[in-house]
């Protein structure tokens, strides 16, 4: 019974997340960053329980790719942030 749970809220949250990422019109991507390194930072924390919880291996190794997915999208969406903030800093003395 578990799994099937398990399964439905990932079925779910897949469709949620999905709409939400094809409603928003692409010249707003960008300034959202911010919102989606939030959300994959909440992620990675839920991820770091998984894995951590050590209850099956499958469960650890499944916990372990989600660390790294969520961390990729992190540190990319600080980049990506960083490189967008850079647009509107000025030159220096000019």
């Amino acid at each position: 019974m578990t799994f099937v749970q398990n399964l439905t809220l990932f079925v779910l949250s897949a469709f949620v997340g999905y709409e939400i990422i094809t409603k928003i019109p692409t010249n707003l991507h960008t300034p959202l960053m911010s919102g989606a390194n939030a959300i994959s930072g909440i992620t990675l924390i839920g991820s770091v329980v998984v894995a951590g919880s050590g209850s099956t291996t499958l469960a650890t190794t499944l916990g372990f790719l989600a660390v790294v997915m969520a961390t990729v999208n992190v540190v990319g969406g600080y980049l990506v942030t960083d490189s967008m903030l850079d647009q509107f800093r000025s030159g220096g003395s000019d």
